[in-house]
């Protein structure tokens, strides 16, 4: 049976309080029993007086919380908003910016609000997700981003003034009547639309033998282990020639405006993997609350400055 729940209504009667989400999380992190990370030992007493939820190794005596060593380290928020956070994430069709979790979790500040949605976008990408295979579509394409305190603007045509370089891949298979039916999808910021950035993001996100249809740009030729299908575009509209792309491409695009009101080139991997992480998930939203908390148990902390210094990188 699946363990997440299906609704608002069930998400409530299962995590009420702290205390219910302190034992999903022991579930989650500790399938089979807890594990000590100093010694191993599999014997522990509860230690009551602590929260969140802590075991005391009868081998060896350190205390672990159930949330030591996650992306929900040492954190000074109670888990229900934490879940609440990631429900909200995790469920909503278009995401939710900082300041709307600030208002509907009624966070005191924006910066945790801020803090506690890039904590949640770094438990977006599973660690052993697998690569696209099969029939891919991949292309390029930029995006206006936006500073501090100006609307989203950019260069015209293929200038790159003002603009974020992206470059994207999705899976096409065959649905019914021939429909167009896309899979899985990667996306990611890139420096420029040359040979060696083409070539890098085609080998980290295609597994061996998939064959990859491009619009011909000769920079994708000789992409690694895999078979390049190009399609020269020439007056034909880029949208016919790959249409399964361009529709990610569109979505990308009107999410950025919807949501966040464009993109800043600061921090810009982290909403495009929360983009890939919805994309991905979008016939399943309510058992993307279980994957993104169960991801959080595994990847290790991060701080606010290593966030901030991170950027765009992270």
């Amino acid at each position: 049976m699946a363990d997440y729940p299906r609704s608002l209504r069930e998400f409530q009667r299962r995590f009420p309080d702290d205390a219910a989400c302190g034992e999903h999380l022991a579930r989650t992190r500790w399938p089979e029993g807890f594990a000590c990370p100093r010694c191993g030992g599999r014997e522990a007493w509860r230690l009551p007086s602590r929260t969140p939820l802590t075991f005391g190794c009868k081998g060896c005596g350190k205390e672990t919380s159930v949330t030591a060593g996650t992306i929900m380290h040492r954190t000074h928020l109670p888990l229900s908003v934490w879940f609440w956070a990631a429900y909200l994430v995790a469920t909503h069709s278009n995401g939710m910016s900082a300041k709307q979790l600030q208002s509907e979790l009624a966070i005191a500040s924006y910066e945790t609000a801020w803090l506690l949605s890039m904590k949640l976008r770094a438990a977006m990408i599973a660690p052993e997700r697998t690569p696209l295979s099969g029939f891919v579509e991949a292309d390029e394409t930029t995006i206006p981003f936006r500073t501090r305190d100006d609307p989203p603007a950019g260069g015209q045509g293929r200038s790159h003034d003002g603009k974020l370089l992206l470059i994207a891949a999705v899976e096409v298979v065959n649905g019914k009547n021939n429909k167009l039916t896309l899979g899985r999808m990667r996306l990611a910021p890139i420096a420029d639309f040359a040979r060696n950035s083409l070539h890098a993001f085609i080998g980290a996100n295609t597994a061996p033998g998939t064959i990859v249809k491009t619009d011909g740009l000769a920079a994708y030729l000789g992409a690694p282990n895999v078979t390049h299908e190009p399609h020269v575009v020439g007056t034909m509209a880029a949208h016919v020639v790959l249409p399964g792309i361009h529709r990610v491409f569109s979505n990308l695009k009107t999410w950025a405006l919807g949501v966040y009101h464009g993109l800043r080139r600061k921090h810009l991997k982290a909403y495009l993997d929360e983009f890939v992480f919805r994309f991905n998930r979008r016939h399943t939203r309510h058992a993307s609350f279980a994957s993104l908390l169960g991801i959080a148990m595994t990847i290790k902390p991060r701080t606010y400055k290593e966030i901030v210094q991170l950027g765009s990188t992270g």
